[in-house]
């Protein structure tokens, strides 16, 4: 999680009850606005995929799982 991200939290664990209720529904409306399908990713989420694409990872669909355990 960023470093804002953990002040705006710390500073929302400040306020009172009701306060917390309307300052998350605010921010949910505005990730929702910004996108309502959960289709895009963030810098560092981006960052991790292309880590993760790089990282020698093998796409389930690729791999013959009938014959995993099998001797040849």
């Amino acid at each position: 999680m960023s470093n804002i991200a953990l002040e705006a939290a710390r500073l929302m664990d400040a306020l009172p009850e009701a306060d917390k209720e309307f300052a998350y529904e605010f921010i949910k409306k505005l990730v929702l606005a910004w996108d309502p399908d959960f289709t895009k990713v963030t810098a560092e989420e981006a960052k991790r995929i292309e880590d993760a694409e790089k990282s020698g990872y093998v796409d389930a669909d690729e791999i013959d799982w009938d014959s995993i355990g099998v001797d040849e």
